[in-house]
């Protein structure tokens, strides 16, 4: 494993500096690939890497997709919904011009119909990803994959591109990204912040089963991951 911890002293800082890596990533696959796609997370933590993000000008954003690495399964019009924060936070200004591909397609559960309309967009993704952005639980899950996740083993090893998962912890069906597929990337994040985040990772990193904590299956990947955290 390639473990690279960067500690910074406050968030909006670590936001700054998160931001700014990505968009070189972002800049250099536009450059030799002439696009772009980047995939996210979701939840409390992102909110100031979007906006700063959002907010980088100096690049081509009509050549950028942005996804999410995974999904509650509600529409975007709902305040559970990743898709309404990242189109609240970051698809705003220069990034507006961006594309954006959600994973929610419709429907009430994500049954094998919905996951395959899902599927059809994600194809048109540009390969690899430019960057992808994990979060972090305090249980050890990333993407949607959840301890006791009912597809847990093929979130880990399937090729994807997304399927559809519940766990007790998971609160809504969730979509998500197998981890495969995260892997295809030019640079592999984890942001997370607060002391317990932190011994949360600590804690990952030590020995034990990958279905107690499923980032231990991100952490033994053997993939290059820069750790982003602050208090």
């Amino acid at each position: 494993m390639t473990l690279d911890r960067r500690s910074f002293a406050d968030k909006p800082t670590l936001a700054k500096e998160l931001a700014e890596s990505v968009a070189d990533r972002i800049r250099s696959a536009i450059a030799t690939r002439g696009e772009a796609s980047i995939a996210v997370s979701g939840g409390s933590t992102p909110g100031k890497f979007f906006q700063a993000l959002g907010k980088t000008r100096d690049i081509d954003w009509s050549k950028v997709t942005v996804t999410l690495v995974d999904e509650r399964w509600v529409p975007e019009t709902s305040d559970r919904s990743n898709a309404l924060l990242v189109n609240e936070k970051m698809l705003q200004g220069p990034a507006a011009i961006a594309r954006f591909f959600p994973l929610y397609s419709g429907g009430e559960v994500p049954d094998e119909a919905a996951v395959a309309k899902t599927n059809a967009l994600m194809v048109e993704l540009p390969k690899p990803f430019a960057a992808v952005i994990l979060g972090m639980g305090n249980d050890g899950h990333t993407a949607s994959f959840f301890p006791g996740g009912d597809t847990l083993d093929q979130a880990l090893t399937a090729e994807g591109p997304t399927l559809a998962l519940e766990a007790p912890g998971a609160g809504e069906p969730r979509i998500t990204f197998t981890l495969p597929r995260l892997l295809e990337t030019d640079a592999l994040y984890l942001h997370i912040e607060g002391d317990e985040k932190a011994a949360v990772l600590d804690k990952a990193l030590a020995d034990g089963p990958v279905a107690e904590m499923p980032v231990r299956a991100v952490l033994r990947s053997g993939a290059p991951l820069t750790v982003y955290w602050c208090p």
